[in-house]
């Protein structure tokens, strides 16, 4: 009995002792395959990640990690390099991005972690005033579109008043728009609203109003003359007095940036009737009025001009005492008295039957000048050279 327990004890301890020895080979063998491990530093898309491994390349590495490699990815060192013990790789996953700048679209791959940095690897350069979709620092993503538009400098006139501005818009009624600029019912814009804009371009906002103005003008009454023997000849009398009419006018008024360019008359009413003046003309001949006598006296030929009672100078009387101006109907000439003595009574072709009443410094030798009552009918004889004749 003794003996059997003792080979039955032996049994056991031989049993612990192998599965003591298992235990210590497979300590040993996971200590040594863990230890054979590289230790490996990554940077994934900016990610730090550390790990061991027994992969032999860098391509490996991150086939465990199921990292898939694209031509167009950012990775160091190769996908073919060896792994070595702290080992350091970086991985920059390429993706697919849309660049769309002034409408022409193209598509690229990036490494570039942000739109910032996309830009200087494209070398897209922005100025102050232009566009772009998306923040500098927004974060890239797959299929990502980034549209930006260029600022053109333009000129814009608005109503007459000039300013120099940036815009990115497309057309010109996209640039009234951004710039906040309304247009009335008549405004006018130069060029067309649907006219592309361009570099240097000027856009003209022509302010355009249609405004109605009322006027008031007056009617000129008519001056009628009638004959009055019971007055001297060359005297008038006013019979009754004239009246203006009064006439209202409406017209449609075009204002293009506050100035008129155009007048239309719409309506017209009468607000006051004229009335017209009457003037009584005397015919009564006067005593100093030169009557027709013989005419069988010399006849020469003299020059002529013509005076009124209200040239500069002149007093209205004659160097013979008539005053003319009270008696502005007369036949008067002037004359050299050495040739025509005053008081003579002649016939003036063109003129009629007058007397030599008058003198004057500029009338010497063959000079005559005829007075009329208005400068009008004394311009209108003029210098002219006519026939008189001495009367007896």
């Amino acid at each position: 009995m003794k003996n059997l327990f003792s080979k039955s004890l032996s049994r056991k301890r031989l049993a612990i002792t192998f599965a003591s020895f298992v235990v210590l080979a497979a300590t040993l063998g996971f200590s040594y395959y863990e230890g054979s491990k590289y230790t490996v530093a990554l940077t994934l898309n900016g990610q730090q990640k550390v790990m061991k491994t027994h992969a032999n390349t860098v391509k490996d590495v991150l086939a465990q990690l199921d990292i898939p490699v694209n031509s167009k990815d950012y990775l160091s060192p190769s996908a073919d390099a060896r792994v070595k013990d702290n080992q350091k790789i970086v991985f920059k996953q390429a993706r697919q991005v849309h660049i769309v700048q002034d409408h022409e679209k193209k598509t690229i791959w990036t490494t570039a972690g942000t739109v910032e940095e996309l830009l200087k690897e494209q070398k897209i350069v922005l100025n102050e005033q232009d566009e772009i979709s998306s923040r500098p620092q927004e974060t890239i993503k797959n299929k990502m579109e980034i549209s930006i538009k260029s600022a053109l400098h333009l000129t814009l006139v608005d109503g007459g008043n000039e300013q120099q501005v940036w815009s990115t818009s497309a057309t010109v009624a996209d640039f009234l728009t951004q710039q906040g600029i309304k247009l009335n019912k008549f405004d006018r814009v130069e060029p067309s609203l649907s006219e592309t804009v361009k570099k240097d371009d000027v856009i003209n906002v022509i302010r355009v109003e249609k405004v109605t103005d009322v006027v008031e003008e007056p009617v000129q009454f008519a001056v009628i003359t009638k004959k009055d023997e019971s007055l001297e000849k060359g005297k008038e009398t006013t019979v009754k007095e004239g009246r203006l009419g009064v006439i209202s006018k409406e017209y449609e008024v075009i204002l293009e940036n506050g100035k008129e360019v155009s007048r239309k008359l719409i309506a017209e009413q009468s607000l006051r009737e004229k009335l017209d003046k009457v003037v009584a003309v005397g015919t009564k001949e006067l005593e100093f009025q030169v009557s027709r006598g013989a005419e069988t006296g010399t006849e020469f030929y003299v020059n002529t001009t013509a005076y009124t009672a209200y040239c500069n100078g002149c007093s209205g009387r004659t160097a013979s005492g008539l005053d003319l101006r009270a008696n502005p109907n007369a036949k008067v000439i002037a004359v050299d008295p050495r040739v025509i003595p005053l008081g003579t009574k002649v016939y003036v072709e063109g003129y009629g039957y007058a007397i030599a009443a008058d003198t004057g410094g500029a009338i010497k030798g063959h000079k005559i000048d005829v007075f009329f009552p208005t400068k009008t009918e004394a311009f209108r004889w003029g210098v002219r050279k006519v026939k008189i004749k001495i009367l007896e």
